[in-house]
């Protein structure tokens, strides 16, 4: 028989499916009605053969279009690391990129590992496939995987360690196999190929029995750590098990409620052993122990220098064991965490030393009993203790005596506890003297109000240089407070500082943080209290402004960032010279040209350091860069360059200075200056020798020298021998001798009622006519009459005057003027007309020269 095949589909890269180059044409099994019973069908309409291959075909096609359509894993850029984690997946997904070189598969539900699920992914180095319901792998799965380093199977269904598929991980140096459903550790011969291997993790809910012979393959791996799980009570452990290690770290989440005896005989067989680290998880998980027997016994005759014990109950007698065997041992950083301890109903301690080992760390955390700190009724098991960390263990009262057995302690961290001002600082108690080598001291997270108290308490301590009161209370209250002047580090981050705080703090410090303290303002009087500053970190706070003030000679780290100020600028930090490092970001900044010559600034002298620089660097002000990034604001060129601003400033005015000169002399502004210069001195000089402003004449005659004979001649002539004669003035003749001529000008003009202008080619070119022209045209304008008369002796072109005849010109253009007759017949007309423009003779007031003489003979 012919095997099927299935039939050609059309391409249709337009409509094709993600991941497949065509898209399947509509099945006919989707377009025919199949009855549930064929053979109750006509012969005609029952489908063929072909018809269901195709329809079988068709549905398989479209289940892997389908399936290459949902892609639930997320994929870096790279096609190096592949996340499928949480993602309900019931096998391992289809496609994934060959080169991928880490890969979680975690939290799914996944149940077998074939032999095709990771063959394309030669470069894989990290497999996480923990958290899954997985209890078969294929003895191949992992054959194309030689590379794998990290390999993670915790919390499966594995019912026995599967061997055969680790065999070609010859480069396989973590492996976690723990927390799944085998009963057995014994380990097949194919765990001593992996050489490389130096973590291991075995064991799980049902292992109740270990064996001489589980971990023999292993004598000659040397690993870093071993890990083991038994169930809730192992039932048997049999001597020998452990001496096939050769392990540094050890960690054992076994109970022995019910096999006490066994922990001595594990303790045995770790003798000789590289083992410096060694980690109990639930000891002992339901009972308090309760025997005569030391389970402990042995450990001093091993290498470790760390113990930790996780969890699990402890009674006095058997914490009692465990010091007494650490005193004795090697053990120098002990660890008791989230511990069960009780008070024992009885005390086994006949014949027993109070226990004092000496320890470099001594750690208690997450325990809910305090009692365990003085679990003998004394406090001596601290009297040896160089670094002890009290961490959540809901105390809040420490008696005097408590103090004095410290007396070796370095470093105290009693944070996360209930501690109250009045309950760690008792007046009666004598502090002096006590705590001779604290270097570092923490207390944060209580439930301390007053720094004054925290600095009472620590004054006498001669060697203090650390304290962390983080997390408290501190700060609100308005004190006075004496520090130990040792004290150089300081963290009060997160209380409740204000501006009045700075008086309560010390003045030796180099580094002092405030975060998220609520602080608005700063007191410049503490930095400059404070010569020895180096550090200062202000980040969180409500500081509204940055004080241009601010001087801080030796501060070299600053950050001052999810503040409130929007302004900063060159100014703001002249007088921190060795600031090298600051963090300023999230900030309300106002993007303006101080801001942009801060950072441009900043960049020519490369520090400080912006360490949060670009992000959260965001524009509040000016509204159009609201949101913008302080990165791209980016001002117009000439906006905050200040000397190119100057520059362009400074040739700009001397263009306009340029311009305005040039305009000067073209419009001959500097004769019109004097000219008006002269006019003000000669009018002030009048008006303050008291001068009468009655007219004298009845025209003052301005003309050149060359028009002086036709002056003479022809309009002195005509205008003085009328019956009344016309008063006439002309310069030669009625101009006062000694006088400046400029005054004699302006007060002629002033004492005549009408002005002549004898117009010529002669007049243009005299200065002096143009100065009465002038002066003529200044008292028409102040008087607002026209009393000025244009008698035009020589055709002259208006448009052809100089600039400075501008106010003739247009006179000239619009006023009418008397033109002389060259012919005598029309001259009788001409007479006419002057003499209606000059008005009937009379009515005038003395003369220059007959004033004068009145005023004589009044005197």
């Amino acid at each position: 028989m012919a095997p099927l095949t299935p039939p050609l589909l059309p391409q249709d890269s337009s409509a094709g499916m993600p991941g497949y180059p065509f898209q399947p044409r509509p099945c006919s099994c989707h377009q025919q009605y199949l009855p549930s019973h064929p053979t109750a069908m006509p012969e005609a309409m029952r489908p063929s053969p072909a018809a269901g291959t195709r329809a079988v075909w068709c549905l398989v096609l479209l289940a892997l279009a389908a399936d290459a359509a949902w892609q639930p894993c997320r994929i870096d850029a790279d096609n190096r690391t592949g996340l499928c984690k949480g993602q309900d997946l019931v096998r391992v997904p289809r496609g994934l990129p060959s080169g991928l070189h880490s890969l979680d598969l975690s939290y799914n539900k996944l149940q077998e590992i074939t032999a095709g699920d990771f063959a394309s992914m030669t470069q894989l180095r990290h497999l996480d496939l923990g958290y899954n319901n997985i209890s078969r792998i294929s003895p191949n799965a992992f054959l194309s995987n030689p590379l794998l380093e990290h390999l993670r199977l915790f919390n499966n269904s594995l019912n026995h360690i599967p061997a055969l598929p680790l065999q070609p991980l010859v480069n396989l140096r973590w492996l976690d196999m723990s927390n799944n459903l085998y009963r057995s550790v014994a380990l097949d011969g194919i765990f001593g190929k992996l050489q490389q291997l130096r973590e291991l993790s075995l064991g799980g809910p049902l292992l109740r029995d270990i064996s001489r012979g589980d971990f023999a393959i292993l004598k000659d791996t040397a690993l870093q750590k071993f890990a083991i799980k038994s169930a809730s009570s192992l039932r048997r452990y049999e001597a020998g098990a452990f001496s096939w290690l050769n392990t540094t770290e050890l960690w054992c989440d076994m109970a022995l409620d019910e096999s006490a005896a066994a922990l001595p005989v594990m303790l045995q067989d770790l003798r000789g052993k590289p083992l410096n680290y060694l980690r109990f998880r639930n000891l002992f998980e339901f009972t308090y122990y309760t025997g005569d027997a030391d389970p402990f016994d042995g450990l001093a005759e091993l290498q470790i220098t760390k113990l930790v014990f996780y969890r699990g109950k402890f009674n006095e007698n058997l914490l009692r064991l465990a010091l007494l065997n650490v005193q004795r041992s090697h053990v120098r950083d002990l660890a008791l965490v989230a511990i069960d301890f009780a008070r024992s109903p009885w005390q086994n301690s006949s014949g027993m030393e109070a226990p004092a080992p000496r320890l470099d760390r001594l750690l208690l955390q997450d325990i809910s009993n305090p009692d365990v700190l003085r679990f003998d009724w004394t406090f001596t098991w601290f009297s040896g203790v160089a670094a002890l960390s009290i961490i959540n263990v809901n105390f809040n009262y420490v008696p005097c005596d408590a103090w004095g057995e410290m007396r070796n302690v370095e470093a105290l961290d009693i944070s996360g506890n209930r501690l109250e001002d009045s309950y760690i600082y008792n007046q009666r108690c004598h502090y002096e003297g006590v705590m001779p080598k604290l270097e570092s001291f923490v207390l944060a997270t209580n439930q301390l109000l007053s720094l004054a108290v925290v600095a009472a308490l620590t004054r006498t301590w001669p060697r203090l240089t650390r304290l962390d009161a983080s997390h408290n209370g501190l700060g609100s209250l308005q004190e006075t407070c004496q520090w130990s002047p040792t004290l150089r580090w300081l963290a009060l981050h997160h209380n409740q500082v204000t501006a009045g705080t700075f008086g309560c703090l010390p003045t030796t410090l180099e580094y002092l943080d405030l975060s998220y303290s609520q602080l608005d303002r700063l007191d410049m009087d503490y930095f400059t209290r404070s010569p020895w500053l180096q550090e200062l970190r202000l980040s969180g706070n409500k500081i509204k402004f940055i004080p241009s003030e601010w001087r801080c000679p030796r501060l070299e780290v600053l950050a001052i960032d999810g503040n409130s100020f929007g302004i900063i600028n060159h100014g703001s930090f002249i007088n921190m010279p060795r600031l090298i490092s600051l963090a300023a970001g999230n900030n309300p900044y106002h993007c303006t040209c101080d801001l942009y010559l801060f950072l441009e600034e900043t960049w020519r002298r490369g520090r400080p350091t912006l360490t949060d620089w670009p992000h959260n660097w965001t524009c509040y002000h000016p509204e159009p860069l609201l949101d913008t990034a302080v990165a791209a604001y980016a001002p117009r060129p000439l906006e905050c360059n200040v000397p190119a601003l100057v520059a362009v400033a400074v040739a700009s005015t001397a263009v306009a200075v340029v311009a305005c000169a040039v305009l000067c002399w073209k419009l001959d502004a500097g004769w019109y200056l004097r000219a008006t210069y002269q006019l003000v001195r000669a009018k002030y000089g009048r008006q303050r020798t008291g001068a009468t402003q009655r007219c004298s004449y009845h025209a003052f005659i301005s003309y050149s020298c060359a028009d002086a004979g036709w002056v003479r001649r022809e309009l002195l002539h005509r205008l003085e021998s009328t019956t009344p004669p016309y008063r006439l003035c002309i310069h030669e003749r009625d101009f006062m001798p000694g006088r400046w001529i400029i005054d004699n000008i302006v007060e002629n003009i002033e004492r005549s009622a009408k002005v002549i202008f004898v117009l010529s080619r002669s007049f243009v070119d005299s200065e002096w006519c143009n100065y009465e022209l002038y002066f003529a045209h200044q008292r028409a304008v102040g008087l607002g009459s026209e009393d000025i008369i244009l008698v035009v002796k020589e055709p002259i072109n208006a448009q052809g005057l100089p600039r400075r005849f501008s106010r003739l010109r247009k006179m000239l253009g619009t006023k009418t003027y008397l033109e002389w007759p060259h012919e005598p017949g029309r001259r009788p007309f001409f007479w006419l007309q002057l003499r209606s423009l000059l008005g009937s003779p009379g009515g005038l007031g003395p003369a220059a020269g007959e004033e004068e003489t009145a005023m004589d003979a009044t005197t």
